[in-house]
């Protein structure tokens, strides 16, 4: 498995890039401005749903104008069983290091950022899970799925457009992973805090296994499906 990162991969096709700055810009405010509607009579998971779909719907149409196909932004069946797993792994490992390096940070320097409250804001948006088993197999089918949507928008689609409108250089690889990761984080909070931080760090360390590893989405979608159980694990 090599690490030569693919920073400097140029599209296939022509692009106009001011057309990609476009697109971004209808992209990212669907992605903003449908969180503005929440359907109180569903439930936390149905909404979050709602709000991917929509979005991958924007997407799908932007891929459909600029003959973008699935398999360009990584939806295709892996070469290795092998190598998919140990990039899934380097994935995990990465992330938590990234998480265990800013916790060690932020306790040297006296960083101060909100607390993270995602244990709190679980129970409001899948209930009590407490030793609630049937609970946690009823929505972790709901939970993979919206943690599959958010590797194929926030990876595959955005890290993509984004080196489109900067032209397809190194540079721009370099800034469509930052910046992807930036918008994965706050989208997670709409602050500054340790939530927003972590998840931002987690979506930088997918990102850098998206570009340097064959941009794949299947080791990324697998990595983030094991993070959110975990996560609902920890909650049971």
């Amino acid at each position: 498995m090599g690490l030569s990162c693919d920073m400097d991969r140029i599209a296939s096709k022509p692009t106009a890039p001011y057309l990609f700055i476009f697109d971004l810009a209808i992209y990212i405010s669907v992605m903003f401005l449908v969180r503005e509607i929440y359907f109180s009579q569903y439930g936390f998971m149905t909404n979050g749903l709602f709000w991917s779909l929509t979005t991958l719907v924007v997407a799908a149409s932007l891929m459909r104008f600029r003959d973008v196909s699935w398999r360009e932004l990584g939806i295709f069946k892996p070469q290795s069983v092998k190598k998919t797993m140990l990039v899934t792994a380097f994935i995990l490992v990465f992330a938590i290091a990234l998480i265990m390096l800013f916790q060690i940070i932020k306790d040297q320097l006296g960083l101060q950022v909100a607390p993270d409250t995602s244990n709190e804001q679980a129970t409001s948006k899948f209930g009590d899970l407490a030793g609630n088993w049937g609970l946690f197999f009823s929505i972790i089918p709901l939970i993979w799925l919206q943690s599959s949507l958010e590797e194929i928008l926030d990876r595959g689609f955005l890290i993509n457009w984004i080196e489109k409108a900067l032209a397809s250089t190194w540079f721009a690889t370099a800034i469509a992973v930052f910046s992807q990761a930036a918008i994965f984080g706050f989208r997670h909070s709409y602050d500054l805090s340790e939530r927003s931080i972590t998840v931002g760090l987690i979506g930088f360390a997918m990102g850098i296994g998206y570009v340097c590893f064959g941009r794949n989405l299947w080791p990324l979608i697998i990595a983030h499906c094991l993070f959110n159980t975990m996560s609902m694990i920890d909650r049971v």
